[in-house]
């Protein structure tokens, strides 16, 4: 199969059937090295069922073994999947938006992903885009699939940001849009990985640190040291793909390449069903540990106006200066969003 025809494949196999996913696939010894950071989490579920499933249904001829934080940096894996050092990685594009530059629209603030159906299916429409497939195609690599995060929220130490105005110098942990956001409105936004995050904040250099909430606060134990959560903010979140090595992929036998499509559908609802079971066993635990705070309508509105709008446009400008079609990727995401929100 050749790259090209990836996107296809992917919305053809998102519509087996589940009774043909339990079919056997025979094939090849194959060995895979998968990485990722941090511990197995809820934005780890659906890696761990593909593989599990790859290697059961090939009876462990395809074997997928998945490395947290064992094969490299968060900031190094698109340079290492690149040299051919692994064959698959999850990426944040916000760990390095210079080498992703267009991937980023993904990460600005505000971006109509009012659930995580909605936003796979943004997701699969900005992958299949050329520009997208040429950027990601430079560093040897192809998506394969989103890594749903929900929204992001705070937990902080110190005063707590009751009104817009108290996260004026603020020092907080945000990346890409959601840290030009935090900027307007006078914080100090850093893209601190997430691995240095809990010493961070016990040394006291940062404030506040965003996460997708419930589930990585809980992992990287934010609430252990912070006094305060928000609730509803809902600044955006960030997009951390599944990418493959485009010569790893090649390799592959055709009943490989199709076992793993085929598994799409699974690691999305893996990831959706990780997320809801977090949630109910994290919001008592936080409820405990912290101070909420929920903001008003007319408080989140300004927000949004605030941090949302002029970050899109100062995007589009200076991505479209480097020969980047920024302004349709933008529109590109409005329109699948929109889209998918009919359906």
């Amino acid at each position: 199969m050749r790259n090209r025809d990836l996107a296809v494949t992917t919305l053809m196999f998102s519509l087996v059937a589940p009774a043909a996913l339990a079919q056997p696939v025979d094939g090849p010894k194959v060995e895979w090295k998968l990485a990722t950071w941090g511990k197995p989490r809820a934005i780890t579920a659906g890696i761990e069922l593909l593989a599990k499933q790859v290697g059961e249904r090939t009876g462990g001829k395809f074997n997928i073994t998945i490395g947290y934080s064992t094969f490299g940096g968060e900031r190094e894996l698109l340079d290492i999947l690149n040299s051919g050092g692994l064959q698959s990685t999850m990426m944040c594009s916000s760990y390095h938006p210079d080498k992703t530059p267009g991937y980023g629209a993904l990460d600005l603030p505000f971006l109509p992903l009012p659930d995580f159906e909605t936003q796979w299916a943004v997701h699969d429409a900005f992958h299949a885009h050329p520009y997208i497939q040429q950027e990601l195609g430079k560093w040897n690599a192809i998506p394969y699939s989103a890594n749903l995060l929900p929204q992001y929220e705070l937990v902080g130490r110190g005063t707590a940001p009751k009104t817009l105005a108290d996260f004026k110098g603020m020092r907080v942990r945000a990346l890409g849009g959601l840290g030009e956001a935090m900027k307007n409105l006078g914080a100090v936004p850093t893209s601190l990985p997430s691995t240095e995050v809990y010493t961070s904040m016990e040394r006291g250099t940062v404030d506040a640190v965003s996460f997708p909430t419930t589930y990585a606060h809980v992992s990287f134990k934010t609430y252990e040291i912070g006094s305060w959560y928000t609730t509803n903010l809902a600044p955006g979140t960030v997009a951390c793909p599944t990418l493959f090595n485009k010569s790893a992929w090649a390799q592959l036998p055709p009943q490989y390449q199709k076992l793993l499509m085929e598994l799409r559908p699974r690691v999305r609802d893996a990831l959706i069903s990780a997320y809801r079971q977090a949630d109910e066993k994290n919001y008592p635990l936080l409820k405990r540990k912290l101070t909420f705070i929920t903001y008003t309508p007319a408080e989140l509105a300004e927000f949004r106006k605030l941090g949302g709008q002029p970050v899109w446009d100062k995007w589009v400008a200076e991505t479209s200066a480097k020969g980047i079609p920024a302004k349709e990727l933008l529109q590109l995401i409005m329109d699948s969003s929109a889209k998918a929100q009919k359906k």
